[in-house]
């Protein structure tokens, strides 16, 4: 495995740490206002990401998309992923299952997303059923036509921005898991509730309602029974581009955090010359390098023709498991090196710290990719995570 960049994932990389850089002019805007930013000033940068090739990334070129292997995706989201307040989410990535579709779906649902007239939402989890997506009780009941969808979601990731929503439900007598396009706008949907999070973010992630929200037969998405699968292959994407932004964001956490350590003096000298500090910027140093290395790996892997997707899975969840964690660790040091001024929230750091808590929860907590890693261990032994497989 060759791990040298070649020239075009150089250049794509420059794109996408200009396009970073762009959208970092921005940060101090989103959060002085909560996390939004004006409708206007959001399509401006949306073209411009459009124009830079970075939106829409995981869509075939053929269909307006920008058309990049994982592992080209996974060195754009890096570079993304040293943004702070999610305006990485302004760059829209649709959810990878959204190909799956049928040529009507497509023209309907995904086409409109890539062209940056609508936006899509996944919505899975629920009240009772967070990290076992499978416990959902939201279910679609049959009626002439299609279907009777009657559930709540929460946590729905960009829900209040979205135009449409890929809901999971169970369907039938049988409650077998599917996949529904459901239209917002739909009588008997209601967003009922955007909490406040911890972090300041673009866009939010509300609570939604369904009370016999009729959608047709047309509006199922890959299959009566699907649902689950397909929400495992939109972790298992989520999941490595999560390990991605998180590597990013430690990086620009680092760089932070050495630049001042080189020119704040105390005791007559530069902070950077005293060993305690010395030590915490080498462990950020080693936790980026290693983690880094390792989602490359995976998504290099993940490109490769053939690879086991239950192998691939699990790979997906090391990576967020290590470096979500790595990621909040480098934070939390960089934070400590800036002292008082890594509190205040004008410096990156600490948003940085308070936005990077939240990868160890969504799309699966460190917990739960803990038992999937498990799982594959006790099923099929240790090499099939420490090894490449190609």
């Amino acid at each position: 495995m060759d791990l040298r960049y070649t020239p075009d994932q150089a250049e794509l990389k420059r794109r996408a740490a200009d396009y970073a850089r762009l959208l970092m002019r921005y940060e101090d805007q989103s959060e002085q206002a909560g996390g939004p930013l004006p409708k206007e000033l959001v399509a401006e940068l949306t073209r411009a990401a459009m124009a830079a090739g970075v939106y829409a990334i995981n869509m075939p070129v053929e269909w307006g998309g920008a058309g990049l292997s994982l592992l080209d995706q996974v060195i754009v989201e890096e570079e993304f992923g040293k943004v702070t307040n999610c305006l990485w989410d302004i760059p829209w990535r649709p959810a990878n299952v959204l190909a799956y579709g049928d040529e009507r779906q497509r023209e309907t649902y995904l086409l409109p997303v890539l062209r940056g007239e609508k936006f899509d939402a996944f919505a899975v989890t629920e009240p009772g059923a967070g990290s076992d997506p499978s416990a959902g009780t939201s279910t679609a009941t049959r009626t002439d036509g299609g279907w009777l969808l009657s559930g709540e979601k929460w946590f729905v990731t960009c829900g209040d921005i979205a135009d449409f929503l890929l809901v999971q439900a169970d369907a039938g007598p049988e409650r077998l898991p599917t996949l529904f396009f459901v239209d917002k706008a739909a009588p008997g949907v209601e967003m009922t509730r955007v909490p406040h999070f911890m972090h300041s973010a673009v866009n939010g992630h509300p609570e939604f309602t369904f009370a016999d929200v009729f959608v047709a037969d047309h509006d199922v998405l890959g299959g009566v029974g699907n649902g689950y699968e397909l929400t495992k292959e939109w972790f298992t994407d989520e999941r490595l581009m999560i390990a991605a932004r998180t590597v990013g964001a430690a990086e620009r956490a680092l760089q932070l955090a050495r630049d001042w350590a080189v020119e704040r003096e105390q005791f007559g000298a530069p902070i950077a010359s005293y060993q305690l500090i010395q030590g915490m910027l080498a462990d950020c140093a080693v936790d980026i390098a290693v983690n880094r290395a390792y989602t490359h790996q995976v998504a290099w892997e993940a490109d490769q023709p053939g690879t086991d997707r239950k192998t691939l899975h699990a790979k997906a969840a090391t990576a967020k498991l290590a470096a979500s964690e790595a990621a909040g660790r480098v934070a939390d040091r960089c934070l400590q090196i800036f002292g008082g001024r890594g509190y205040d929230r004008t410096y990156p750091v600490e948003r940085m710290y308070r936005e990077l808590r939240v990868d160890r929860i969504w799309e699966g907590t460190s917990e739960i990719q803990r038992l999937i890693i498990a799982n594959e261990l006790i099923k099929r032994g240790t090499r099939t995570l420490a090894l490449p497989t190609h």
